[in-house]
Order: structure tokens, then C-alpha cells, then sequence
């Protein structure tokens, strides 16, 4: 009876606080102020104070994650819109996703490992950039952990999602392909859908190499690792 007490608020509890966290972002348009920062600043306390485990929590929302995937692929629309340009560009754009994986991979693996970090935890980091699903099999296979290594996604897609737009205007970068192609390379689906927000072009730009860039990350992945902690023994 305490789990279904425990199940039946957690959906209208993530509900209203995403909307409530979107009205905020809306009026005052700050960065800082991400649904999803929002969101986790609200809702882990709320379960803390309730004891209400995860696990209850999760099985009453269970139909937001199952909205996941549909809303990945809804992405695309805006990528299938500008695709008469992508195919303009496609050898650019192939090879700036491919130049953007290799860093995020080698500089996270590389401070880590540097930092003292173990080899099973660099694994984990190798594979931030890219969207959760991709990630964790990424770090799975290279003998990571892949739930730190979806902490580490959910924590690169927060951080980009609110400084990006600032560290592009510090770099003068006014280009929306060259802004979205960096937020989908670095920040995955949460910095897509901040680019989204911002700007429909750089939206598509950004999908593109969310797409493009977890596809290279899972295929170099374990060749790239080996090579670093290589150099690094």
C-alpha cells in the first residue's frame, strides 16, 4: 500500500515541477535556471525527505522515460529540414564530429588518468559526450561503470546546456552551424535541446552531431582507450 501511495505522485511531481522550472527559465533567461538542474535540485530532496526510493519513484514515471526515444527521433525533423545544406557539407561535418569525438574522449580519459584516477573509472568518463544509452554500452565494453558513466553524461549535458551560449559569446562564435555542431558534440540530447531553444538552425546542426558523434565515439571507442592508458602506464 506505501509503494502505491509512493507511485502515484511521482508522475504529477516531475510534471508540474518541469513545467514550473520551464516558466521560471521563460521569464527570467538565465542559464542557470535548466529545467533538468531544476528538476533534480527539487525532486531528490522531496524523495529524501518522503524516504520514497528511487525505485518507486521511477515505476510512477515510468511513461516520461518511455517518451524518451520518441522524443530522440523527433529531433531529427529539424535535421531532415536542413538537409539539403548537410549534403553541401557532409565531408565538414563528418570530419569535425570526428576531430570533436577523439577530444572529448582523450581529454576526459586523459585528466582523469592524470588526476589518479583508475583505469575502470577513466572508462567510465571516456564516453561523456555522448547520449546516456550510448555511454553506458560504451563504458560497459571497455570495462567501465556504466552508471557513473550516465552521472558523467547527465553532468557534461547540464554544464553545457548552461554555459555554452556564454562561452560562445566569449569566443565570438555568431556561426549557428558552429555553434550547434559544438553543443551536439560535446552536450549531446541536453545541449540539442538547448540549441533547439536558441535557435532552430543550430538545432538541427546540433542533432546532427549527436547522432554522428555517438556513432564514431561507440565504433573508436576501444581502440582509442588501450592507446591512452598506454601512454599513461
Amino acid at each position: 500500500m506505501l509503494m502505491l501511495m509512493n507511485i502515484w505522485w511521482s508522475l504529477p511531481l516531475t510534471i508540474i515541477v518541469f513545467y514550473l522550472s520551464r516558466k521560471l527559465a521563460a521569464r527570467y533567461k538565465l542559464p542557470i535556471l535548466n529545467p533538468l538542474l531544476i528538476g533534480i535540485a527539487v525532486i531528490i530532496p522531496i524523495l529524501l525527505i518522503t524516504h520514497t526510493p528511487y525505485e518507486h519513484y521511477f515505476a510512477g514515471s515510468r511513461i516520461l522515460n518511455d517518451l524518451l526515444q520518441p522524443a530522440v527521433v523527433a529531433l531529427a525533423i529539424p535535421l531532415y529540414q536542413q538537409l539539403h545544406q548537410i549534403r553541401a557539407q557532409w565531408k565538414s561535418l563528418i570530419s569535425i564530429c570526428f576531430i570533436g569525438s577523439i577530444a572529448a574522449m582523450v581529454s576526459g580519459t586523459a585528466i582523469a588518468l592524470w588526476a589518479g584516477a583508475t583505469p575502470e573509472i577513466a572508462a567510465s568518463i571516456l564516453p561523456k559526450s555522448v547520449t546516456t544509452p550510448i555511454a553506458m554500452a560504451v563504458a560497459d565494453s571497455i570495462g567501465g561503470i556504466p552508471a557513473i558513466s550516465a552521472a558523467c553524461v547527465i553532468a557534461v549535458g547540464i554544464l553545457g546546456a548552461i554555459f555554452g551560449h556564454t562561452l560562445f559569446k566569449i569566443l565570438r562564435i555568431p556561426t549557428h552551424a558552429s555553434r550547434g555542431l559544438a553543443m551536439g558534440t560535446v552536450s549531446h540530447a541536453v545541449g540539442t535541446a538547448r540549441a533547439a531553444e536558441v535557435d532552430y538552425i543550430e538545432g538541427a546542426y546540433s542533432s546532427l552531431a549527436l547522432m554522428t558523434c555517438g556513432i564514431i565515439t561507440s565504433l573508436t571507442a576501444p581502440f582509442i582507450f588501450p592507446i591512452i592508458l598506454h601512454l599513461y602506464s
